[in-house]
């Protein structure tokens, strides 16, 4: 059963300006992995995080850097969550988030699907 859905979309040149003016945004939205990606890739991320917040119903026990996006060894794009995060989001039933990611013309979406089996 889907429990919510979460979309984003992420102007990157704006990202990369919100970035370059505020460097502790990349410690307070990225794990230490993450930061050292490309800025269309950290934009995606970002969108990531914004649609895991939308499919959830909200930011309440959510910490940007109990989220990290991962790859598996194809390529997919998968959620590693901890701490208050993950204990947020098994307490809300929710046993798997699927996550798609693209960047293309100067934009980064994400698309995020939280399902509960019945």
């Amino acid at each position: 059963m889907i429990i919510g859905i979460g979309v984003d979309l992420v102007d990157i040149p704006r990202f990369e300006s919100s970035i370059a003016r505020t460097p502790k945004l990349m410690e307070r939205l990225f794990t230490a992995s993450e930061q050292a990606l490309k800025p269309r890739s950290l934009a995606a991320r970002y969108a990531a995080k914004e649609a895991l917040i939308k499919a959830l119903g909200g930011s309440d026990g959510v910490h940007w850097t109990d989220i990290e996006v991962a790859s598996e060894p194809s390529g997919r794009p998968v959620f590693a969550l901890s701490g208050e995060t993950a204990a947020t989001v098994a307490a809300r039933g929710i046993t798997t988030v699927h996550l798609s990611l693209s960047h293309d013309a100067g934009l980064a979406t994400a698309y995020v699907i939280a399902e509960a089996h019945a």
